[in-house]
């Protein structure tokens, strides 16, 4: 049975202002059904739905879409190599990426993202899954609406979520929860988007960096991991992006030849050692506990955290109670909230946060509820957030 979706009260969007989607997937039941997502929500619309890359590709000037939903297997040309000939035709294009899960895919929708690749959905396997998936379909259309709208309208993740969330509505994934703005140690001016107020960093040097992503993060990890080899070779580095299994695990092996050191998904109970990467693992919450004096990873098979599992708070705190003072939390791109309330933990703590700013995340949720609510020292662009952090690891201050 599909659970349906309360929509949210949207003023009425005039037809020029409506995101413009294509669905490209050779399975009709897919088509139909995303097609129906789509047209269900006031603000977007479907201009064109087909079964194969071709067909896609000669239709783009004709129906101009904002955002495409690309399968990543098709029998006449694959999603992969689809990718770039979309992209020539409108460069400012929205392309997600759609695809069970096999390695093969998750390989391919990992590659998709480095090669323009705005993002990637987790599809269900088999129609009655499929058409039953309630987080599918939330996660689809948070995705289409938050990242066609900032490329479409050049909006932040904050208007686009105010226009798309009313008083009472049901929370999704791309909703700002309320619960994070309470959290202890958050700055008063939290609810105001336009005050961002630093802290200073620490006095003392980190000695364990911890960084939490979600949308747009593969991208941003591997080229911050890719920079600071003599860090991870004094600290460890724990990691949670919003991902399923499977993707993690091809995650992790990217990072691992992005950064030239060990990196894996984390293992429940393993000891935490300087020199070595830990990625939480998809559908497990990573934390970190004490086994025989030593700081080992925990996994744990918890409800979700903000929608998310694995959850950067869920990190963040754990490390918080056992680390205080030593931790240097990143807060990159990514929808929602996650991580807020770890971060807040980490200050009270003695940590450090640092925030990626808006104009190089994909989306400015994450980063930007962590720095408007006054819990970041610095709020940077992604190319300088690794000199920073090797700056603070070898004992410089600002």
């Amino acid at each position: 049975m599909t659970i349906a979706i309360t929509s949210p009260a949207v003023p009425s969007v005039r037809e020029r202002e409506r995101l413009r989607v294509m669905v490209v997937d050779d399975a009709f039941v897919v088509r139909a059904m995303i097609s129906r997502w789509v047209e269900d929500e006031p603000d977007m619309q479907i201009v064109a739905s087909v079964r194969g890359a071709r067909e896609a590709i000669d239709l783009m000037e004709r129906k101009n879409p904002d955002v495409v939903i690309l399968d990543v297997t098709m029998p006449d040309m694959d999603g992969l190599s689809a990718l770039p000939r979309l992209l020539e035709k409108k460069r400012s294009l929205v392309v997600l990426m759609v695809s069970t899960l096999t390695r093969r895919n998750a390989e391919i929708s990992l590659h998709a993202l480095s090669l323009g690749a705005a993002d990637y959905v987790p599809k269900p396997e088999g129609d009655r899954e499929l058409m039953s998936s309630n987080s599918f379909r939330r996660e689809l259309i948070d995705k289409i609406r938050v990242l066609g709208s900032r490329r479409k309208h050049g909006f932040a993740l904050r208007q686009a979520a105010s226009a798309t969330a009313g008083n009472g509505s049901q929370a999704v994934h791309g909703a700002l929860d309320e619960a994070c703005i309470e959290a202890p140690g958050m700055a008063a001016g939290a609810r105001d988007p336009g005050s961002i107020v630093l802290r200073p960093f620490p006095s003392r040097a980190p000695r364990v960096l911890l960084i939490g992503a979600s949308t747009g993060g593969p991208p941003a990890l591997n080229a911050i991991l890719g920079a600071i080899g003599k860090v991870i070779d004094h600290a460890p580095v724990l990691i949670t992006q919003h991902m399923p299994p499977t993707f993690t695990t091809i995650l992790a092996e990217h990072i691992a030849r992005a950064s030239g050191r060990p990196a894996a998904e984390a293992k429940d109970g393993e000891r935490i050692r300087a020199g070595h990467i830990y990625v939480a693992p998809g559908g497990l919450h990573m934390r970190v506990a004490r086994q025989d004096g030593a700081p080992v990873i925990a996994l744990d098979d918890g409800p979700p955290v903000h929608f998310c599992k694995p959850a950067v708070d869920s990190l963040f705190a754990s490390a918080a109670a056992q680390w205080g003072s030593w931790n240097l939390g990143v807060v990159l791109t990514g929808m929602g909230c996650d991580g807020a309330l770890g971060a807040a933990q980490l200050v009270a703590a003695g940590g450090g946060i640092i925030a990626q700013d808006e104009a190089s995340s994909a989306v400015w949720g994450m980063p930007g509820r962590v720095a408007q609510a006054g819990l970041a020292s610095a709020v940077l662009p992604l190319d300088q957030i690794a000199p920073k952090i090797v700056r603070l690891f070898f004992g410089g201050r600002s």
